[in-house]
């Protein structure tokens, strides 16, 4: 687990410039408190996942750096770091033909023995821990064998939720992770996210779009605009006028502000 209140992942002067020129981050500097649910808003074409692969080491930086830990997230580091971080994605991520079990246990396959992993042949531990974790999500037991494929979106949310927790990370990076989902079932998986990171002290760095749920469930946000942190604080502060100065009066996405801020509706939008 992460100690309490001290930083655990570090974002130093971060930029990245990609190969056309395209500077993706610039300057980015904040640091995230072990246990904190950290939430990156900022419209499309922000920076915000890139901002995520700068911390599982899928785009390495240009300028700054990225530590987790105190350890530098580098070429020589990632393979070390990697098992300590869980990823929830946007679209799941899983594999739908796959039975639910393959699709948890998969979140340890790192610690498994290569011929265990290529055959599908798992120790009696690791399947009683995935049935420990689907009922933490809020599944039962006979989902084990059901193909992913076949269950809700918001279902196979939670089984993304319990493969990033089979490895115990201390780091969970959830990249949009109620983006494809109806608002109701959004709530209910950062709401899920929220109490088993916080019971495992586990710290959060998760992007979203929505500005009410970021409000809602964040215990600090980050906002990015152009690759450049804009506003960083509580959500209490993150008021109207700092939603119109990271997203603009006149191009706000009303299906994203409407809800928190309904005064901010444009004509034709």
């Amino acid at each position: 687990m992460t100690a309490a209140h001290a930083t655990y992942l570090r974002f130093e002067n971060v930029g990245l410039v990609y190969p056309d020129g395209t500077a993706a981050l610039s300057e980015v500097t904040f640091d995230v408190p072990g246990g904190q649910f950290c939430v990156v808003l900022g419209p499309s074409g922000s920076g915000k996942s890139t901002l995520l692969r700068t911390v599982n080491g899928l785009s390495a930086p240009t300028d700054g750096r990225v530590t987790i830990g105190g350890t530098p997230v580098d070429r020589a580091s990632v393979r070390r770091l990697r098992p300590a971080i869980g990823m929830i994605h946007q679209h799941f991520g899983l594999v739908a033909r796959a039975s639910v079990a393959h699709n948890v246990i998969a979140g340890a396959v790192a610690t498994l023995p290569f011929w265990r992993a290529l055959m599908g042949v798992y120790p009696r531990a690791l399947t009683d821990k995935a049935c420990r974790l689907l009922a933490a999500v809020g599944l039962q037991p006979e989902h084990l064998v059901r193909r992913v494929g076949a269950l809700s979106g918001g279902q196979q949310q939670r089984v993304g939720i319990a493969r990033a927790l089979m490895q115990d990370p201390t780091l969970i990076l959830a990249d949009e992770p109620a983006a494809s989902l109806d608002p109701g079932v959004a709530r209910d998986i950062l709401r899920l996210i929220r109490r088993e990171a916080a019971t495992r002290g586990v710290t959060v760095l998760c992007t979203l779009h929505q500005v009410e749920l970021a409000r809602e469930f964040a215990d600090r946000i980050v906002a990015l605009q152009l690759g450049r942190v804009a506003f960083d604080g509580p959500p209490a502060r993150f008021d109207r006028a700092a939603v119109e100065r990271i997203y603009g009066s006149g191009a706000t996405a009303a299906s994203d502000l409407e809800p928190a801020y309904p005064a901010l509706r444009m004509s034709g939008s």
